[in-house]
C-alpha cells in the first residue's frame, strides 16, 4: 500500500512538474493567433477569443523569414556536426589514451567551462576582423567547432566503456584512429544523441553571437531576425510569438526523434567502471 501511495505521488508530481515546464510553450502557441489588442489586455486570457493568422503572415512577409532560417539551419547544423567530431576526438583522447600531460590538459578544459562566454566576445571579434571573417559563415562556425562541455561529457562517457574492448581491438592489429571510428563511437550513440541535441538547441537559440558577428539581413539567424520586432517603445507580440513558434518547431521535432539516445546518454553519462 505505502508503495502504491508513493508511485502515485511520483506520478503526480511528474505530471505537475510537465505542465510547469510546458505552460510558457502552449501560451506562446495560443499567443500567436490572437489580436494585438488581446495580447496586451488585462487580465490575460490562454484561449483567444478569436484565431486569427496575421502574425504568421506577417512573419514572412515582413522580413525575410525565409532567408533568417536557413542561415539558423546552416550555422547551428554546421558546427552541431564539426563539435561533435572534435569533442568526440578529444574526449577519446583524455579518456582512453595515456599521454604526458594529459591530466593538466583536461584541467584546462575544466577551467574553460567556468570562463564565461562574453569575456571571450571582444578577442574574438578582434581575431575575425583581422581574418576578415566577419559577417561571414566561417566567423560564425568556425569559434564554435568545439566545446568545452562537449568534451568533458563525451569523456565521462568514453571512462565507463571497458578497457577490455581497446585492448582486444589492437591485439587484432586495429589503428587507433579505427578503434575510435568503429568501436567507441557506436556504443557512444546515446551521449552523441544527447549532446548533438544539446548544440543543436543552444546555436539555434543563440541571439548574442550572431547579432555581434553578422551585421546584414542576409547573414542574420532566426533570433537575430525576430530581434528585429522589439523596438524601443513598441514589441510586437503577436508577431514575435509566431515567429518563435515556427522558430521553435525543429527542436521540438529533433527532440521527439532523439528523446531515446537523449534520455539513456544523460542516465549513462559519468557512469565509470
Amino acid at each position: 500500500m505505502k508503495s502504491y501511495v508513493t508511485r502515485n505521488f511520483q506520478y503526480l508530481m511528474l505530471i505537475a512538474a510537465a505542465v510547469v515546464v510546458a505552460f510558457p510553450f502552449v501560451w506562446m502557441v495560443f499567443t500567436s493567433f490572437k489580436p494585438e489588442n488581446e495580447i496586451v489586455q488585462f487580465p490575460p486570457t490562454l484561449v483567444p477569443s478569436k484565431i486569427i493568422l496575421d502574425s504568421y503572415i506577417h512573419v514572412w512577409s515582413r522580413i525575410p523569414f525565409l532567408t533568417f532560417f536557413k542561415n539558423s539551419v546552416i550555422f547551428s547544423f554546421s558546427v552541431t556536426l564539426v563539435s561533435l567530431l572534435f569533442d568526440s576526438m578529444a574526449g577519446y583522447a583524455f579518456a582512453r589514451l595515456s599521454f604526458r600531460g594529459r591530466n593538466q590538459l583536461f584541467l584546462l578544459v575544466l577551467v574553460a567551462l567556468m570562463i564565461p562566454v562574453q569575456v571571450t566576445i571582444i578577442p574574438l571579434f578582434i581575431m575575425l576582423s583581422h581574418l576578415g571573417w566577419l559577417n561571414t559563415f566561417w566567423g560564425l562556425i568556425i569559434p564554435r567547432a568545439t566545446n568545452a562541455f562537449g568534451i568533458f561529457m563525451l569523456r565521462q562517457f568514453f571512462i565507463g566503456l571497458p578497457k577490455e574492448l581497446d585492448e582486444a581491438a589492437r591485439i587484432d592489429g586495429c589503428s587507433e584512429f579505427r578503434l575510435y571510428w568503429q568501436i567507441i563511437l557506436p556504443l557512444a550513440k546515446p551521449a552523441i544523441a544527447s549532446l548533438a541535441l544539446f548544440h543543436l538547441m543552444y546555436n539555434w537559440n543563440d541571439l548574442l553571437w550572431p547579432l555581434i558577428i553578422t551585421s546584414t539581413e542576409n547573414m542574420r539567424t532566426l533570433p537575430a531576425g525576430l530581434a528585429l520586432f522589439m523596438g524601443q517603445h513598441v514589441v510586437e507580440y503577436g508577431v514575435l510569438t509566431a515567429g518563435a513558434v515556427i522558430a521553435t518547431s525543429p527542436l521540438v521535432i529533433a527532440f521527439l526523434f532523439a528523446q531515446k539516445y537523449f534520455i539513456q546518454g544523460v542516465a549513462f553519462t559519468g557512469l565509470k567502471e
